[in-house]
């Protein structure tokens, strides 16, 4: 027996989730914009008929502010909505380069401390305690990231309440 799994099940377990409707690009569009209208109080958004961005109103920004991306297209005659929860892409993009940078530098620093113990050289002393701070450098983006998810945690829920009430009620 084979378990199926719904669209709200995906909504609510992961952070991308994928809608097939009856609606139009157009008609999807302004029915996302009725529903911002009607709880402008609680929700922010740029609507147009390929993309949405949706953002949860608060008083205090932090820098992991959630947001929810809705792109449509159009396939074999239906429209696929795609959704996407998570930071902004700037906050991604940063998170990422930090993560790539830290663990270029800490490879760098290890090769270097490496190739001198193995050719007995005593160049470069300073290169195991510099690659123990990379990882240090590591560990502090993450935990940066995990609070920032910790912070952005009731603003998370409202998005996926947001996802659930205005869009799965057009699943197809």
């Amino acid at each position: 027996m084979e378990a199926e799994e719904s669209t709200l099940d995906k909504i609510r377990n992961r952070p991308r989730f994928k809608m097939l409707t009856h609606l139009t690009k157009e008609e999807y569009a302004e029915n996302l914009k009725k529903y911002l209208e009607n709880h402008k109080d609680e929700f922010r958004g740029n609507i147009n008929k390929e993309v949405a961005t949706i953002t949860v109103f608060a008083e205090d920004d932090n820098y992991w502010k959630p947001c929810l991306s809705l792109r449509t297209e159009k396939d074999e005659g239906v429209t696929v909505v795609r959704g996407v929860f998570g930071p902004s892409s700037a906050v991604w993009t940063f998170f990422m380069f930090m993560y790539f940078l830290f663990s270029i530098l800490w490879m760098t620093f290890f090769t270097m401390h490496y190739v001198e113990s193995q050719i007995s050289s005593d160049e470069f002393p300073w290169a195991l305690n510099a690659s123990f701070a990379m990882i240090i450098g590591i560990a502090a983006t993450y935990a940066a990231a995990r609070f920032g998810q910790y912070k952005a945690k009731n603003e998370m829920t409202k998005l996926r309440r947001f996802a659930e009430e205005s869009t799965l009620k057009f699943e197809k």
